[in-house]
């Protein structure tokens, strides 16, 4: 097919004028792009670039080029000007049009992916060797008592090692760092710190607690008999994990043997016994075939002695607010535990449920109309009312039975305007330790380009400036609606990066428009040149339970157009940071489409051949 000379001369005239406009609008935000780092000069022009090249229409021209077998402009956003400037140059080589246009020097296609790896590598530290993305984990708490924990994590690929501030304190998280240092230099790999400032987490309060009790039931089959009994553990000192342990006096304990029978009255006075079967140190396991409630107090006594003790504290039970459809559920501001809805004979609410919210702030923002949710958007409710003191919610959306509220679950409002600082007291406070012990700041709820520059100020307080790297996790659609504005005032600092929060993002967004606004935050991020984490649920379910899902290997497998992916801690971490190195590793080479065949895809090519050569030899007999 023949290109028509006045379709060519047709394009070159408008890019001449997506030029102009994204000259213009490199003008109108030059108060924005001079103050940057020297290592963001030519990177904060290009985003403003891409930003304003976003909000034009080129789907014509872009077609036209798409014709003559010409770049689309598609994957443009590292080098949106040098793409453009190409591009009018071949189309002009095409009508032997030798006239000079004025070449502005921008970064060019070559540049642009060396100078995303720079920052790359400044931010996140040097790639494992053979794949380009790094890999974060979150350490555990356990991180900070076990060095081997540490050292296999490192061991099996992780590149940086993510302490949260939300969880533990200053003195654990030394103990980590001084662990990543340990096992960084026995393994002779690189690893950096970084570190969760918490933000200002908008919460449910704490619910008024259950009783102090617990339930031994053994397992039955369907005809009521016993096939495994309850096992109850009575121990000095109970553990978090475990939730079928007693704590009873240590004199008491240690004179159990193996076969004694302790008897006891439970909190339904029923008359129960156990009988030991193993006894350790500090450790007796009994085995019981009825079920049984234990509390606080309930006094136990060994069979044919007078050798008795009384059950020490248990801890309580957590309760539940349990909300449905229709419910109305009140949020306070008065730190009071919240307690569950109160009935009358015949089933009517007499008292909603209420539950206090963990930010004071929340109540002068939010408005009548607006949509509220909560544990992750499992329960969501339409705000029917607001004072000073209360918010009065509609439940819209829950399960059939209802769902379970518990304390310190997260509170997104999407369609409230929340002026709320990005850094809190307990932030300024941690922020001390951070600049002295980590390589990264991961900071929490960012909203606006204002609490990029809060974060800024604290660091030239505490004289850290530019000393280091800063992560901005973008959580909200606030966030996310001024990501350009965020991005510019963050090329303050170098250097710098972007964590997709996508747990939070999704509910604030709407799960329907995830997919679309990730790839624009990895495009927009891409255009300044700024490295992008992928985070929040990445291989969750191999790292908790051992076995991945397909759609997270999916999942896993798009991270690949980030330069860093995110793992949370749990029981299986090591195979999650495993499969992923090696995922990562294997599919680096099919990143871009102008890699040169591998041997692996020289040898499928060489089966193919073969098979088609059978088929032919077969129809020709």
């Amino acid at each position: 097919m023949k290109i028509k000379a006045k379709n060519i001369e047709n394009s070159i005239e408008q890019i001449r004028l997506i030029l102009e406009e994204l000259y213009r609008e490199e003008q109108i935000q030059k108060e924005f792009i001079e103050p940057v780092h020297p290592s963001f000069q030519k990177s904060a022009p290009n985003l403003v670039h891409y930003r304003a090249l976003r909000r034009l229409d080129i789907t014509g021209l872009q077609k036209k080029l798409g014709h003559m077998g010409l770049s689309r402009i598609a994957r443009s956003e590292p080098h949106v000007v040098a793409s453009l400037q190409n591009c009018r140059d071949i189309l002009k080589a095409l009508i032997k049009d030798r006239s000079e246009d004025e070449r502005h020097k921008r970064v060019s296609i070559k540049k642009a992916r060396k100078v995303l790896n720079t920052h790359t590598k400044d931010l996140l530290g040097y790639r494992s060797k053979g794949r380009r993305v790094r890999i974060m984990v979150t350490l555990p708490s356990a991180a900070a008592y076990n060095y081997d924990l540490v050292h296999g994590l490192i061991e099996s690929g992780m590149n940086t090692a993510r302490i949260n501030c939300a969880h533990d304190s200053p003195e654990e998280w030394k103990k980590m760092i001084d662990h990543v240092a340990a096992a960084k230099k026995r393994l002779r790999k690189n690893c950096k710190i970084s570190m969760d400032l918490a933000g200002p987490k908008i919460r449910t309060g704490a619910i008024e607690p259950g009783p102090k009790v617990r339930r031994f039931r053994p397992a039955r089959n369907e005809y009521g008999q016993v096939i495994e009994p309850a096992v109850v553990a009575f121990v000095t000192t109970l553990s978090e994990e475990m939730n079928n342990e007693v704590p009873v006096d240590g004199s008491w304990l240690g004179d159990l043997k193996v076969g004694d029978k302790v008897l006891f009255t439970d909190a339904r006075d029923k008359q129960r016994s156990f009988t030991i079967k193993e006894v350790e140190e500090s450790r007796v396991v009994a085995h019981a075939l009825e079920t049984s409630y234990i509390q606080t107090g309930t006094e136990l006594r060994v069979q044919s002695t007078d050798h008795m003790c009384r059950v020490e504290d248990l801890p309580a039970i957590e309760q539940s607010l349990l909300l449905k459809i229709g419910d109305e559920l009140r949020i306070t501001k008065d730190p009071k535990p919240g307690q569950p809805a109160q009935y009358n004979e015949e089933g009517e609410a007499m008292e909603n449920a209420f539950v206090s919210c963990t930010s004071r702030e929340v109540f002068n923002y939010v408005k009548k109309g607006e949509k509220i949710l909560f544990d992750d958007g499992k329960i969501t409710g339409l705000i029917k009312s607001v004072s000073l003191e209360e918010i009065l919610v509609d439940i819209t959306h829950a399960k059939l039975t209802g769902s379970s509220l518990k304390a310190d679950k997260g509170i997104n409002l999407p369609e409230t305007d929340l002026d709320i600082s990005g850094l809190t007291d307990k932030d300024r406070e941690d922020l001390k330790f951070v600049v002295q012990h980590a390589d990264v700041i991961n900071f929490s709820f960012v909203n606006s380009p204002e609490d990029v520059r809060e974060l800024l100020e604290e660091l030239k307080k505490l004289d850290a400036e530019n000393k280091l790297g800063i992560i901005l996790k973008i959580e909200t659609q606030s966030a996310f609606n001024n990501l350009t504005a965020i991005l510019l005032e963050g090329m303050k600092n170098y250097p710098l990066g972007v964590m997709i929060a996508r747990g939070d993002l999704a509910i604030e967004s709407g799960w329907e428009n995830m997919a679309r606004i990730q790839q624009e935050i990895l495009s927009l991020c891409h255009a300044g040149h700024v490295p992008v984490v992928w985070a929040t649920q990445v291989l969750e379910t191999l790292a908790k339970k051992g076995i991945p899902s397909r759609s997270e290997i999916t999942d896993a497998a798009t991270s690949l157009n980030a330069e860093c992916v995110m793992l949370n801690k749990g029981q299986y971490i090591y195979r999650a940071v495993e499969l992923l190195d090696y995922m990562l590793k294997s599919l680096n080479q099919y990143r871009d489409q102008n890699v040169k065949l591998t041997p692996v895809m020289e040898e499928a090519n060489t089966v193919a051949d073969k098979r088609l050569e059978s088929v032919l030899i077969d129809s020709e007999s």
